[in-house]
């Protein structure tokens, strides 16, 4: 089973992704990916720094955060970085399930619905949180309020994403009622596919 998990920034994706991983889930974290295995790609590199000049490569290596810095004011460049990244990231996790097609799997992707990715999942479950908690998140790890909004509105509205997903995670609360959600949620999908009903 693949279960492709969604929200919007700040929502707490990750949080709930090792809360399925920790039930036995196999996970996959594709911001992970594009950290430790696609930015650190010699020939993505090389494309990069040729797009963006060599002020977005420091040491041999990219530099996230000029990069972000030059992509998320610029829509053009971020289409181009996009269009870049994601089929690589897709292929990178698409690989990964198929080594173990019996598993379980959990695959954290941001925008999933953005990039019409959902046609590749059993399920999709979004985790969401009121507006003001979202941002008060982004602002405790260190995002100041102007650029977590401009991140934010470069996604697709949350309230879409509910209405596209399979199952709502409410993320509003403590940890462990979102634990709790998690815990139903894998019980529910776990006897269903037991009983043949997915």
């Amino acid at each position: 089973m693949i279960l492709g998990l969604t929200g919007g920034m700040g929502c707490g994706k990750s949080t709930a992704a090792r809360m399925f991983e920790d039930l036995g889930w196999r996970r996959i974290d594709c911001d992970a990916l594009v950290r430790t295995e696609v930015l650190t790609d010699p020939c993505i590199i090389t494309l990069i720094q040729k797009q963006f000049g060599a002020g977005v490569i420091v040491d041999g290596a990219i530099d996230r955060a000029r990069l972000a810095d030059r992509v998320f004011t610029d829509s053009v460049s971020l289409k181009w970085l996009e269009a870049l990244v994601h089929p690589e990231v897709h292929k990178r996790w698409v690989a990964r399930v198929e080594e173990a097609p019996e598993a379980n799997w959990v695959v954290e992707v941001p925008l999933l619905f953005e990039k019409g990715l959902q046609k590749g999942f059993d399920f999709v479950a979004c985790v969401a949180c009121s507006p003001s908690v979202q941002l008060a998140r982004l602002q405790e790890r260190g995002m100041n309020r102007t650029l977590a909004e401009q991140r934010i509105s470069q996604q697709h509205p949350l309230v879409s994403k509910l209405e596209h997903s399979h199952f709502v995670l409410s993320n509003d609360g403590t940890p462990e009622f979102l634990r709790r959600q998690i815990e139903l949620l894998t019980a529910r999908l776990i006897t269903n596919a037991s009983q043949g009903l997915i």
